[in-house]
């Protein structure tokens, strides 16, 4: 680039230096400034340097000036400060639908929007190795097909697997592709979902991204709009359970008192929680019975009651009982050779 040209980008290359090279605790003075703009094969002067933060901060840029040692100028506030930058950095990093790889592309472009000391800071305390990760690298691109089918309101095609014990996938319904409405996308229970209208059965579905694969647009329109015009992402998350369907249910519990906090955990604090006595309270929550349901009512142990309705409660004890059964059976003992 021609030393005209530099001149020109002069004012970029300044807004540069300051957002990623200053912090309060890391100013830096004018002599400072022009030396790194010289370096950069640009003539500057302190009257045209002040002039160009003049203008920075008429654009909006926050500079401040360090008046103790060291003294110098900085940007004095971003678009995200370090603790939203390291909030978002564990988010991503603690998210099992990205995978390792990717994960480690998103942190550096997440650290990268504040200074090279911040960036030091919080990428000493970035952790992603032997996390659970999905093994789906193309999660990015089916967000963005889906997300694509929502925009130009177009349904989409797609396959749908699960992993064996192999590791290997397995295509449900033979490899045939699944048709859908695709309305939402949502993160639920640390997994990433399409919400979408199904139409051959009617209803409403979703489909956790990362096991998606060949995705394709149609030229169908969506469908199912009607389906979707009251409704509720909170509500429908709150029913599910680990995002797994089942019938749904009004179901009455009889809880101890000390779980409270986990079933405002779970139904929030809008959930109905009636006392019933001095170590109980009732509550009503519409949920999707299923056995993730009955997983949570197991953790939640003797402290918990189904007691309507009455065929919930008798599934409930039916499940428990077949853990048990399951849990008492032994393999039978080899024969001698």
């Amino acid at each position: 680039m021609a030393r005209s040209d530099n001149q020109k980008l002069k004012i970029l290359h300044l807004m540069r230096l300051l957002m990623q090279g200053t912090d309060e605790a890391h100013p830096l003075g004018m002599n400072e400034l022009i030396a790194e703009l010289t370096n950069l094969g640009i003539k500057a002067e302190r009257k045209s340097v002040y002039a160009d933060m003049e203008a920075l901060k008429v654009f909006g840029l926050d500079i401040g000036y360090r008046r103790t040692a060291p003294k110098g100028y900085y940007v004095a506030s971003r678009e995200f400060e370090p603790p939203e930058l390291k909030l978002l950095v564990d988010s991503v990093q603690a998210s099992k639908f990205i995978t390792e790889r990717k994960s480690a592309q998103l942190i550096k472009k997440l650290i990268s929007l504040g200074s090279v000391y911040e960036a030091q800071l919080i990428n000493r305390q970035v952790y992603v190795k032997n996390r659970v990760k999905s093994m789906n690298e193309s999660i990015y691109y089916n967000v963005d097909k889906i997300h694509g089918g929502i925009v130009s309101d177009r349904q989409i095609s797609f396959k749908y697997f699960e992993y064996g014990a192999d590791k290997r996938k397995r295509y449900r319904r033979g490899g045939e592709r699944y048709t859908a409405s695709p309305f939402a996308l949502t993160w639920d229970d640390e997994n990433y979902y399409m919400i979408a209208y199904d139409s051959e059965a009617g209803m409403i579905k979703h489909y956790r991204v990362d096991k998606m694969d060949s995705i394709s647009p149609t030229d169908k329109p969506r469908l199912g709009a009607e389906a979707f015009a009251d409704f509720d992402m909170a509500a429908y998350s709150k029913r599910m359970f680990s995002m797994f369907g089942g019938q749904e249910e009004t179901v009455t519990l009889k809880v101890a008192n000390e779980l409270a906090g986990v079933v405002i955990d779970r139904f929030g604090k809008d959930a109905s929680l009636l006392p019933l006595n001095d170590c109980h309270f009732i509550l009503r929550a519409d949920v999707a019975v299923s056995r993730q349901f009955f997983g949570w009512l197991c953790g939640l142990g003797e402290g918990v009651r189904v007691l309507s309705p009455k065929k919930v409660a008798e599934d409930y004890r039916e499940h428990l009982s077949k853990v048990l059964q399951a849990q008492g059976e032994q393999d039978a003992p080899s024969k001698p050779s």
